[in-house]
């Protein structure tokens, strides 16, 4: 048995590979090193990632890992692991575990104390944040949103004013209502970047204000297809003093309940990093309308 944390000498590596997202010359050279000396390539579709082994003329076995097998079918590559085999884990396209299966794999590899190595490469998400012209020093990524309007308008209220900028994946036949909730939910003039079948043929970095983007690939179809990130710029605040986060005025009313108006804006503003005179001038102003 090997503790918690500690590797197991014995066992072979499992290698977190990626691929390209659409231009094969993007793969390096380390991958194909990789994926050539394994003993066990674990492929979210076999069928997809053959063409991409046959192309370099890869003969390394495949066996499917995909998001409908892959708690199942993990203890068969854990097995090959602790008896000395190496594997190397990819997705259909890009960097796995991405909004792409791999994570229980890794998980469970980690916790036998298989050493996990990843080898870096293309990630659709990196690469349109690097040409998209919005701010990059700070950013979080929230993958697909919810299928349906509803769950999807409540995702985007969820962070309507986060101030980094928000990266998403999204599927061609929901491009279009995504960007409509995007405009609803953020505004028409929030800056928006999308970014269609990158590294591809028809590769397209569209960057425009949501209402305007929206229209563009309203009147375009050929903008509706192929792969899709979508990218928005972080809220800023008005630029009036007055301006205070919803999140602030909750806090501050929750607390106006509780205690006097000078005490409440303090403490509102120790949680959540607003100005103290605001919160105070916006609380005063509330009492005195009711």
């Amino acid at each position: 048995m090997t503790a918690p944390g500690a590797l197991n000498s014995v066992a072979g590596s499992l290698y977190v590979v990626a691929t390209p997202i659409g231009n094969l010359d993007d793969i390096s050279a380390r991958a194909l090193k990789i994926l050539r000396e394994v003993a066990l390539i674990a492929a979210e579709d076999t069928r997809h990632s053959l063409r991409l082994l046959q192309h370099f003329g890869i003969a390394t076995p495949l066996a499917a890992c995909h998001e409908h097998n892959e708690r199942d079918e993990g203890s068969r590559f854990i097995t090959r692991l602790l008896a000395g085999d190496s594997v190397a884990l990819i997705s259909d396209a890009g960097t796995p575990l991405i909004s792409d299966p791999g994570y229980h794999l890794v998980r469970q590899a980690r916790a036998a104390g298989i050493n996990v190595v990843p080898v870096p490469g293309a990630c659709a998400l990196i690469a349109a944040l690097s040409a998209a012209g919005l701010p990059s020093d700070r950013f979080i990524f929230e993958g697909f949103l919810p299928a349906k309007a509803v769950g999807r308008r409540a995702r985007l209220e969820s962070i309507k004013e986060e101030p980094r900028t928000l990266i998403f994946y999204e599927a061609p036949h929901r491009i279009l209502e995504c960007l409509q909730d995007m405009e609803l939910v953020f505004g028409a003039e929030r800056p928006a970047l999308l970014a269609r079948e990158l590294t591809k043929t028809f590769e397209t970095l569209k960057g425009l204000p949501l209402a305007e983007l929206r229209a563009f690939v309203e009147n375009d179809s050929n903008q509706q297809r192929g792969e899709c990130v979508v990218l928005v710029a972080g809220w800023s605040a008005p630029e009036s003093e007055e301006a205070v986060s919803s999140e602030a005025m909750r806090i501050l009313n929750l607390l106006l309940e509780e205690m006097p108006l000078k005490r409440a804006a303090a403490l509102a503003a120790q949680i959540t990093g607003e100005r103290k005179n605001v919160l105070y001038q916006v609380a005063l102003d509330k009492q005195k309308g009711e």
